[in-house]
Formats: structure tokens, sequence, C-alpha cells
């Protein structure tokens, strides 16, 4: 590929003492628009002795800090199943762990060392949680995720099963507030809860 005429190559001195600079954990560094942080002991026992769910998995990104409710129900099949894709049979965990921290600055946007962040995407094929939230209902669940074709679908059907089922439990409140008597509740499927609304004329509930 052509370089451009504004390149200017790194002078290996600079690039030598970058690296060197990016693995001292106790300062972080400033230059121009890019900043990262510093790197305190408790980051690094967090890469070796992770004690929950989210410094497990952090090295794949915006992983589920809260361990209670129904997203991290929704989500943890999703996380274990990337790891399981990410992390090669040879790989300890902890590894991935440093490299995230060491390379991206424990981020999902920022580099700290481009050696070590390409490493990172090498040896995971950069399957990444970019970032997971609900939009315009508490259980409309939006997922961003970087990875193969079988990551994405699982994804996708998870906020599609979440999304039915807190439709599902809105619909039969619904219904039992206008009619305290009603059958239905969250175990009807959507189309006779649907059914139910419109005999009772209030359509504007179905989305």
């Amino acid at each position: 590929m052509t370089q451009s005429k504004f390149y200017k190559p790194i002078p290996l001195k600079d690039r030598v003492k970058d690296f060197f600079q990016s693995l001292l954990f106790w300062k972080g560094r400033k230059k121009g628009m890019i900043h990262t942080r510093d790197i305190t002991w408790k980051d690094i026992r967090k890469v070796f002795f992770p004690r929950n769910f989210y410094e497990k998995y952090q090295y794949l990104g915006s992983v589920p800090y809260n361990e209670a409710g129904p997203i991290f129900e929704a989500m943890e099949p999703l996380v274990i199943f990337m790891d399981y894709k990410a992390k090669p049979w040879w790989c300890p965990r902890w590894f991935l762990r440093f490299l995230h921290l060491f390379g991206m600055d424990n981020s999902i946007v920022r580099v700290r060392n481009r050696f070590l962040s390409k490493l990172t995407e090498k040896i995971t094929g950069y399957i990444m949680l970019m970032d997971y939230k609900t939009k315009w209902q508490v259980y409309d669940l939006r997922i961003s995720v970087v990875g193969n074709r079988q990551v994405q679908n699982l994804a996708n059907a998870i906020e599609s099963r979440y999304y039915e089922v807190g439709y599902r439990i809105d619909l039969a409140e619904k219904l039992k507030e206008l009619d305290p008597d009603t059958k239905y509740n969250s175990g009807y499927t959507l189309s006779s809860m649907k059914a139910e609304l419109e005999r009772l004329g209030h359509e504007e509930y179905i989305n």
C-alpha cells in the first residue's frame, strides 16, 4: 500500500521508548488528543486474581458489571460464549486480561500500546462486546458486538427473546389494569393478548 506523502516514519529510538513507557503501570501518558489512564496495583490484581464476573471477562470489552437483574441474566450466556470463541485453548485468560490492560488500557476505544493491542486482536479474532443498553422500552435491549456469525446470531437471538418476554409482561400488566379478572398473563402469546386489547378497544397499547 502506498504511503501518504505526509507520512513520517517514527524513529526506532522513539518506538522503543514508547513501548517501555507503555509498560510503566504507575503512570498514564498524555500526548496531544491521546490520554492513557494510570494503572494501579488494583488493576494488576484484577489481571491475576479476578474476584467477579466483570473482572474475569473484562478483556472482552463492555462486560456487565452488576450481576443482579434480568439484563445480566440475558447477557451472561453471550459473554461466556464470546469467551469460548475468543480464548484459544493454549492461552490462559490472565494473559488476555494482561494484554487488554497494557495494550488497550482496559478500554474499547483507547490504545496504550499498539503492538500489544494488535496482539490481542490477533489472538482473540477481535471478538469484542462494544455496548449494550435498553432504548425505547425497558425490554428493548440493544447489543453492539464484534464477532463472527455465531456471536452475531446469538446476540440477535438474545435481543429478540428479551424483547418478546418483556413485551408479554408489559401487555399482561396492561390487561390486568383494564380488567382485574382477566385470564391473561405473561404466559400467553403476544397475538392472543393483542387480540384481547383490540377487543377491549385499547389498540394504543399495541406496538
